[in-house]
């Protein structure tokens, strides 16, 4: 498959303001990778999509026929209307990858990869990757939000706890330390002036939060706060490396599908840029695009960040000197998702107990220095 050089060149920079439009700095991570509230076709649909496909294409129909079944089993109109817009646009003469491409429900990554298995003959290889590329990328974000829901709510039950406590138990407390001639404990003075404090400013302690969260939406497509956010995010223990592995594992999985597909490489490169829109790494890809360009080989490039770790460095340059990109590519995605899912888990059997533990010494303390004087005041009849 040909590639203008120049052409890539002149439409680099659009592309990146065209990614950077859609990042949203450290809520990249969570709001648009892994995704609860994606508008279009979600990320189930359209592994089972691609899945489907390979199979009706690969036991001899021809796409027209298979999209009219896929059509066909859609319950929601919406995903009907999408998939008969796509029906259509076959029927009309265009290419599969052009309907997609007209479309506004699948990115550039995924018709691209689709117009290059038209081209090369390996549509049913490439409909089988992209199944599983959206196969193991449901399975992370399942595997992450099921780590992060437990100690979440464990969380969200522990505020609500010491707001309640804070605003209601410890008023009471007070009325009856008032009838007391002593003095109180160091430690039931600091929570009644917490109390106090909590009490007087709990509507503006609200207001500044909600301001800090719209002040947040409103410079979240800035650049300066997107690398500083997820530099931030990147440096949070056990998370940090958490995400960039899960954004490495998706750079080999994209790697190896494009280049298994006989992408080359610049191309395969600037349409991974469209896929991942996590800061860092769109930043490294634009750097990596442009030395590519130059002649500057693959590891090389690589190098220069540090999103990229030593192991798959030094296999990617064994992988250029034997021609063995897609391979070498697929086997560390491999690695990395079985990598993911073994850290996934111990995140989230480390964060249950300390959650636990947390909310027990929260509500312990508060209810400690409430008693304190209580037991002063009994030992003091003896």
């Amino acid at each position: 498959m040909s590639i203008d050089l120049a052409d890539i060149k002149k439409k680099q920079k659009s592309t990146l303001k065209s990614s950077q439009k859609d990042g949203k700095g450290i809520f990249d991570f969570l709001s648009k990778d892994i995704s609860f509230g994606k508008k279009g076709l979600k990320d189930p649909k359209k592994e089972q999509f691609y899945s489907e496909l390979n199979i009706l294409l690969t036991s001899g129909t021809d796409v027209r026929t298979a999209m009219d079944i896929i059509v066909e089993e859609q319950t929601k109109k919406k995903d009907r209307a999408i998939f008969e817009n796509l029906t259509n646009r076959v029927l009309q003469g265009v290419s599969l990858s052009e309907a997609m491409e007209s479309s506004s429900e699948f990115t550039p990554y995924e018709y691209y990869s689709i117009r290059i298995g038209e081209e090369s003959g390996k549509l049913n290889n490439v409909l089988k990757d992209l199944s599983i590329y959206f196969s193991k990328k449901i399975k992370q974000r399942k595997q992450f939000t099921s780590a992060l829901t437990y100690p979440l709510l464990v969380l969200v039950t522990a505020i609500g706890a010491v707001i309640f406590m804070l605003n209601f138990i410890v008023p009471m407390f007070v009325d009856v330390f008032k009838r007391f001639k002593g003095d109180l404990p160091a430690l039931t003075k600091t929570i009644v002036k917490l109390s106090n404090v909590f009490s007087e400013y709990l509507g503006l302690t609200f207001l500044i939060i909600i301001s800090i969260v719209l002040f947040l939406y409103i410079i979240r497509k800035k650049n300066w706060y997107r690398s500083f956010s997820t530099k931030l995010l990147l440096k949070i223990p056990m998370f940090g490396v958490l995400v960039q592995k899960i954004y490495l594992a998706r750079f080999c999985q994209s790697m190896a599908l494009l280049i298994g597909s006989k992408t080359p490489m610049l191309r395969a490169i600037q349409l991974i840029k469209n896929m991942i829109t996590f800061y860092p790494y769109q930043q490294a890809l634009e750097t990596i695009e442009n030395d590519i360009l130059y002649g500057k080989p693959l590891h090389e490039s690589m190098e220069q960040f540090s999103i990229f770790d030593k192991r798959t460095v030094s296999l990617t340059k064994v992988a250029e000197e034997i021609n063995q990109l897609d391979t070498v590519f697929a086997k560390l995605n491999d690695q990395y998702s079985d990598e993911l899912e073994h850290r996934i888990g111990m995140i989230s059997s480390v964060l249950e107990p300390i959650m636990i533990i947390f909310v027990g010494l929260l509500v312990g303390v508060i209810l400690i220095a409430m008693y304190m004087p209580m037991f002063q005041l009994g030992t003091s009849f003896y």
